[in-house]
């Protein structure tokens, strides 16, 4: 018992161990709340940028016309409905690791987003379809798949919602979502694995984009502001998650937003 005491006490002063305290929840969410208002800003201001330079200024594709500014709003959430999945993934494999409560808190908080992520991924990837391939959707590999990710997220949802006891409900969402990441790289390497209609990324960061200055610009800037947004949103719905299950203790009575 001295030795395990002893090992955890050295493993705490380690510099790379220090972060291990926002794990607590009342660390979070003081940490949540500084950064809230530089997250809203950012996305503000990089979504802004994105649209002017992304719908004004960039210039009209030869072959798709003007229907091809879909994919700035398209990219970036296939993007993110990839990365806040991987997010979840580390989130409960953490929480398996080093038994954190706030790990199912965040994986509770992201879910939603994941997958407002993926169907909006769907939905704008429809609205290109149809003037181009003639329908709203087909069975493409590449299409399937991101559907396939769009039913994990609310299977991740049902999941929280369903059962009421907590090391339970964080064990079926731990291993939902450490099964379940196995499909994001399938969707981000389906293009190249299978005969898809999908066409190839446009960005490539081992080779020369295939696109404008300014179409790529416009798609790095949204592609921030989804960042920024997504964060900023996880952030907001943590911070009560974190009041609900933690409304018995005492520091969170003396928070100013919890007085009458």
């Amino acid at each position: 018992m001295t030795q395990a005491m002893n090992l955890a006490a050295f493993v705490a002063r380690l510099p790379q161990a220090r972060w291990l305290r926002f794990t607590a929840p009342a660390a979070f969410y003081a940490l949540a709340g500084r950064l809230l208002p530089w997250s809203w800003g950012a996305a503000a201001l990089f979504g802004l940028a994105g649209l002017v330079l992304g719908l004004g200024l960039a210039p009209t594709d030869l072959q798709q016309g003007d229907a091809y500014r879909v994919i700035f709003i398209h990219v970036p959430a296939v993007w993110m409905s990839w990365v806040i999945y991987v997010v979840i993934a580390s989130w409960v494999g953490l929480s398996l690791v080093l038994n954190t409560r706030l790990s199912s808190m965040m994986a509770t908080a992201l879910a939603p987003t994941g997958a407002l992520m993926s169907f909006i991924a769907l939905w704008t990837g429809s609205l290109w379809g149809k003037p181009f391939w003639g329908t709203w959707w087909i069975w493409d590999a590449h299409l399937t798949v991101e559907l396939v990710l769009l039913l994990l997220y609310l299977g991740l949802m049902v999941l929280q919602a369903s059962i009421a006891d907590p090391r339970g409900n964080d064990r079926a969402v731990a291993v939902l979502a450490l099964v379940g990441v196995v499909n994001v790289p399938i969707i981000y390497f389906s293009v190249d694995w299978w005969n898809t209609l999908h066409p190839g990324s446009g960005i490539d960061f081992t080779r020369a984009p295939s696109m404008s200055s300014m179409m790529l610009g416009g798609t790095l800037l949204m592609a921030a502001a989804f960042w920024a947004w997504s964060i900023a949103v996880a952030l907001h719905r943590v911070r009560s998650i974190i009041l609900e299950s933690e409304q018995g203790n005492e520091w969170v009575a003396e928070l100013p937003e919890a007085r009458p």
